[in-house]
């Protein structure tokens, strides 16, 4: 069997001991036979399912840090799951979303090569090379957010900041945040205008709005930005746009008595809303970009301002926090794995009794029999009818689940969790 080398790494702890994850283990075992069901029924060759959000390339990462009993066999199946991806690739149009597009599926073949130290083709120069023709585009007309737009092309190059190209791409993605940045007081804020809403959002936002969700908003760009600083990317631009994002951000944070510290998006002259609790949008996805950010460019008022949304966050009433459902994207394994990264980054208990909390909401979710492997997401069925369905994916399926449990249970530290932006970097070995 191969063992990632992210193994030798450390200092990742994990959270569940023997007797305490073995209902996890049990629901990875359960994950993995439903993973395998799935991938021998050949469903997954259709071309709408090889990305990286619901795909076979979000599979391919389950299947690669799979360390569980049959972990061997999981691990030779990543690289089949890549295959039919990387082959629509070079076959078929796609967009250069990170989430829905060409890069992604690239990020997981360079990601799941290298934790499983196998050779294979770089077939990222070619990307490198297209990427930055793309993003010459000014004025940009595009998204700017993680799952499909500047956030999510700026954490693929991340990947790769030993190509020149990816280095250029880098830059160019920081003149254009640069470019879409808006002054306000002190701050920098980003807009999302109402031709890159969907139909619904369009009617209830005909202006547009300023997003403050992780997936879709400005705590993407400042996790992206912090990151792109400790690289060492255009440092005097990253920082100057840097400290506008979070001024602007803290900015936004409603007043107590609100259920949440920040609200779903920010619209001038409407009374903003409390948010649900969610990596997508709320206080965890919050948090985790501002404590990634503050640990990557060192700056300890920015810490001690994502510890505290993080403690409000970890304290807040369940009934208020929206959580319907088991997936990471806006469900219990995305907050049990968000404040995982917060404890292993602070070994506050705080952190590990709330990360333990939404694990054992995420396994009472699961129903033996029904769903994928027991779990079933709300989520969009092909004609946009909203539902419980089964889903096998990263972002709203069983793989994002199972990825969340394993991170619990196993002492390899979950780089996956990079696409996320909530790869806070865990405290060193005492």
């Amino acid at each position: 069997m191969r063992t990632p080398a992210a193994a030798k790494a450390g200092p990742w702890r994990p959270l569940l001991d023997e007797g305490g994850g073995q209902a996890a283990i049990a629901s990875i075992h359960e994950i993995e036979r439903a993973l395998v069901t799935y991938l021998q029924g050949r469903e997954f060759l259709s071309s709408s399912n090889v990305y990286l959000a619901e795909g076979t390339a979000g599979i391919a990462l389950f299947c690669a840090y799979s360390q569980t009993a049959e972990s061997a066999p999981m691990q030779e199946l990543a690289f089949d799951c890549l295959a039919p991806a990387v082959e629509a690739m070079a076959t078929q149009y796609m967009r250069a979303s990170l989430f829905a597009g060409f890069t992604g599926i690239a990020w997981a073949m360079q990601h799941v090569s290298s934790l499983l130290a196998v050779a294979s083709d770089d077939i990222g120069g070619d990307i490198d090379l297209a990427l930055e023709s793309y993003l010459r585009q000014s004025p940009w007309n595009h998204h700017y957010d993680l799952i499909q737009g500047l956030v999510g092309l700026g954490v693929y190059c991340l990947e790769r900041v030993k190509s020149p190209t990816a280095i250029r791409c880098l830059e160019l993605i920081v003149e254009r945040l640069g470019e879409l940045a808006e002054p306000c007081g002190r701050g920098l804020r980003w807009h999302t205008g109402p031709d890159l809403l969907p139909p619904q959002q369009q009617e209830q936002h005909p202006q547009g709005y300023y997003n403050l969700g992780l997936a879709h908003g400005v705590p993407g760009i400042i996790a992206l930005l912090g990151k792109m600083h400790a690289a060492g990317i255009s440092r005097d631009k990253t920082s100057r746009l840097l400290e506008g994002a979070v001024e602007w951000l803290l900015q936004q944070r409603l007043p107590h008595p609100t259920s949440s510290s920040f609200p779903l998006v920010h619209v001038p002259g409407r009374q903003p809303a409390g948010c649900r609790l969610a990596w997508c949008y709320g206080d965890a996805g919050v948090a985790a970009a501002l404590l990634l950010a503050a640990r990557s460019v060192e700056e300890k008022s920015w810490e001690q301002e994502a510890l505290g949304i993080a403690r409000r966050a970890a304290a807040r009433d369940s009934q208020t926090c929206g959580v319907v459902d088991a997936c990471f994207c806006h469900g219990s394994s995305g907050l049990a794995h968000i404040f995982n990264r917060f404890y292993q980054a602070t070994y506050d208990d705080v952190f590990s009794v709330a990360s333990r909390y939404w694990i054992e909401r995420t396994l009472r979710f699961c129903k033996q029999g029904d769903g994928s492997a027991g779990y079933r997401v709300m989520s969009a069925d092909p004609s946009g009818k909203i539902g419980f369905h089964a889903r096998y994916g990263l972002l709203e399926g069983i793989a994002g689940i199972g990825l969340s449990l394993l991170a619990a249970t196993s002492a390899i530290e979950p780089c996956w969790d990079r696409i996320f932006l909530v790869d806070i970097p865990p405290l060193p070995s005492s």
